[in-house]
């Protein structure tokens, strides 16, 4: 007789434990550990257990969807971990001549360490067609499938421009930017002008 009762306890509080669309949300033990006081990142503005509203009260959620997450500040500039700004010059001979006065941001990373990860990064990206020296005769110009290579010591180029080439690409050389992030792109571009001062 026990066992029986205890089995239709377990059922009966199975059954009351379930809770359908049309029934109000179970009980929440210790709201304030389950739900967040602040804000979280891309949270309902207006969830607020146990008096959820359609609506914020708070006027600048209400011009965002009703979400917590804000479009950042007009003028705002998106920080990367190197500090540099994004690359606006366009894909122009306009743009190409004013990355000329352009510097490498990188001046705080260690130039022993830079140097090994240009030289890693340039051999994988650019010597192929450019060389291991930067003289234009990477293995598929020596093959003769491609021609017209520039030797870097014949151009009168500047961080800036290389940077520019990479990011745009320039007469038949097409964009890296894909391949390059933001840090890599400056660091191949202080390799190409070690190689072109040698």
């Amino acid at each position: 007789m026990m066992k029986r009762i205890l089995i239709l306890l377990i059922i009966t509080g199975f059954f009351a434990s379930c809770s359908g669309p049309e029934r109000s949300p179970a009980l929440v033990f210790m709201p304030d550990m389950y739900y967040s006081v602040p804000y979280e990142p891309y949270q309902k503005a207006t969830f607020d257990y146990p008096n959820y509203s359609e609506q914020s009260e708070v006027s600048v959620f209400v011009n965002q969807a009703n979400m917590s997450a804000l479009k950042p500040v007009e003028g705002t500039v998106p920080q990367n971990k190197i500090g540099a700004l994004p690359y606006n010059l366009p894909n122009t001979n306009e743009g190409y001549e004013a990355a000329k006065s352009i510097k490498s941001p990188l001046d705080s990373i260690d130039f022993g360490t830079k140097t090994k990860r240009a030289e890693k990064l340039y051999t994988q990206v650019c010597a192929t067609c450019h060389g291991a020296n930067g003289d234009g005769q990477g293995p598929i110009v020596q093959t003769g499938a491609y021609v017209g290579v520039p030797n870097f010591k014949d151009r009168p180029i500047t961080e800036g421009t290389v940077y520019h080439v990479i990011m745009h690409g320039r007469n038949a050389m097409g964009s890296y930017a894909g391949h390059l992030n933001v840090q890599d792109r400056w660091l191949v571009a202080e390799y190409v002008m070690q190689l072109k001062n040698k």
